[in-house]
């Protein structure tokens, strides 16, 4: 695919421009349901959640996911929950776009730093990230917990 614009960034801050993302974060988040991502959207966005996406020739190719936050280990940073290119649109740059402009909003807003985590299986994004620079700097680790209201048996 060849566009003929160049890239738009936005936040998604309206409705309709975060419904507009759904159709590429769902390409890493299958769980997310269409009919309540922009209320999700919203409940996170209390939170200090974002949505940043890419448009090319009126058409969302990429979004991130993200939020600055802030810790004892880091001080202020942004955390990137989410970073997608459509299937459709890879290689064609609009990932580094997006990650630069990311960088590029953490550094205006004070951050140390910018931190994702990917998952392990994810070979491809690891090569991207080290493209960029990007360091792994720790371990993850995780343990689901059933929910309090659950029956254990």
């Amino acid at each position: 695919m060849d566009a003929t614009l160049p890239p738009l960034i936005f936040l998604a801050e309206t409705d309709a421009q975060i419904d507009a993302c759904f159709l590429i974060m769902v390409q890493l988040r299958p769980l997310i349901q269409a009919n309540a991502f922009v209320a999700q959207v919203r409940r996170l966005a209390a939170g200090g959640f974002l949505v940043a996406g890419v448009e090319v020739d009126n058409t969302v190719v990429a979004v991130a996911g993200f939020r600055i936050t802030e810790n004892l280990i880091r001080g202020r940073f942004m955390y990137v929950d989410d970073l997608v290119v459509d299937g459709a649109w890879r290689s064609h740059g609009y990932g580094k776009t997006l990650l630069d402009w990311l960088i590029d909003y953490a550094t205006r807003h004070h951050c140390t730093c910018v931190e994702l985590d990917s998952g392990v299986q994810r070979f491809a994004a690891h090569r991207f990230y080290f493209q960029q620079r990007m360091v792994i700097s720790a371990h993850h680790f995780s343990l689901p917990l059933a929910p309090p209201d659950s029956d254990p048996s």
